[in-house]
């Protein structure tokens, strides 16, 4: 696994899921999952699915940390991907991210600002405690989702890329006596936010 720099060799491991559910022409993505990115992956499902929206994910095993940069993710590599982004006009694409300063930010990059702008307000209203940053000036370079071979770019309308702090995937020490039975309040507050979004665009 060392090394591995192929969207297609990554999918070909065994304990790989990769999930494609087609539904509404939204769509969410979660393709740095499981292991990798913890929590982005059932975040972006149970969204989809009470927004009848759409899905694409891969699920990294316990034991595999795999990360591959976003525009090395190609539709070329996988048929369910393709499929996904013939399929889809619109996407929110799931993503982790751990940065000091930044544990209570939720950055919104992507090449669709006016649905961008959407879905921070949705999140601002939903997340008060959370810094829900639209402006790609406040977002770092590496995490603003421009480049055009990045799949939040791909489908016909582009889409939002959504950078998630550890704190609202309920992974930070804020959450160290948390006991369920489900998801932290926060992650809860952020996925009915997502549902918002979705199912309120015009």
């Amino acid at each position: 696994m060392s090394g591995m720099t192929e969207f297609a060799a990554i999918l070909d491991t065994p304990g790989v899921e990769e999930i494609c559910e087609l539904r509404g022409p939204i769509g969410f993505m979660a393709y740095h999952g499981g292991n990798l990115e913890w929590m982005t992956d059932v975040i972006a499902s149970r969204a989809a699915e009470r927004a009848h929206a759409s899905l694409y994910a891969v699920i990294q095993p316990t034991g595999m940390r795999e990360h591959l940069a976003s525009t090395r993710v190609s539709p070329a590599e996988s048929p369910e991907l393709a499929r996904f982004l013939q399929h889809v006009e619109i996407v929110i694409t799931i993503h982790g991210f751990g940065r000091r300063g930044m544990f209570s930010s939720l950055l919104l990059g992507g090449q669709n600002r006016v649905f961008a702008e959407h879905v921070g307000q949705v999140l601002r209203r939903h997340l008060p405690a959370y810094d829900v940053l639209t402006d790609l000036d406040t977002i770092p370079t590496k995490l603003r989702g421009q480049h055009d071979k990045n799949p939040v770019n791909l489908p016909s309308q582009q889409g939002v890329q959504i950078e998630l702090p550890p704190r609202v995937r309920g992974s930070s020490p804020m959450w160290w006596d948390w006991e369920g039975p489900d998801l932290t309040p926060h992650t809860e507050a952020l996925i009915d936010a997502l549902v918002e979004a979705v199912t309120s665009w015009q």
